[in-house]
């Protein structure tokens, strides 16, 4: 292994991981914004999920799918609407469920939230990819298959 300044922080890097920084593309879906924060086509993928501020919280609309999520509350107060509970997480809270639960997610209040969120392949194609017959969400999952498709070229080695 050997270290390689990036910026002024040392930055760790083998000759088979290519270049170890992830390029943060934020994807806008269903009013939210999710920045990607790992590379991995077909694993478990990490990203931030910044839920905006609003003057009057939406209604919950619980949704199902296969899965499992994980999530911690950086920032903000998060609603989190899991079957008949319906729980508020502070700052430094964190809950992992079973997405076949109904789950939604929002601000408690009338401020915005931000958490780390991790979803397996299942829930990707739930939160992230896009629906074709929505123009906005279609060009968010266009830009993030081209992101994945350029961390696996710069992962590879190819330009």
């Amino acid at each position: 292994m050997q270290v390689v300044p990036h910026g002024g922080d040392p930055v760790a890097e083998t000759a088979d991981a290519g270049d170890p920084r992830i390029h943060l593309t934020p994807i806008r879906r269903f009013g939210m914004t999710f920045v990607p924060l790992s590379r991995r086509p077909g694993g478990v993928q990490a990203f931030k999920m910044i839920i905006p501020a609003q003057p009057e919280p939406p209604e919950p609309t619980p949704q199902t799918h296969d899965g499992f999520e994980w999530l911690y509350v950086l920032n903000g107060h998060l609603r989190l609407v899991l079957g008949e509970r319906d729980l508020t997480l502070p700052p430094g809270e964190a809950a992992e469920f079973d997405t076949s639960s109904p789950h939604w997610l929002g601000s408690a209040d009338d401020c915005a939230v931000e958490l780390l969120i991790l979803f397996d392949p299942q829930g990707m194609r739930t939160h992230i990819h896009a629906d074709p017959t929505d123009r906005l969400t279609a060009e968010a999952g266009g830009e993030l298959s081209k992101a994945v498709d350029r961390q696996r070229n710069l992962r590879l080695g190819d330009p």
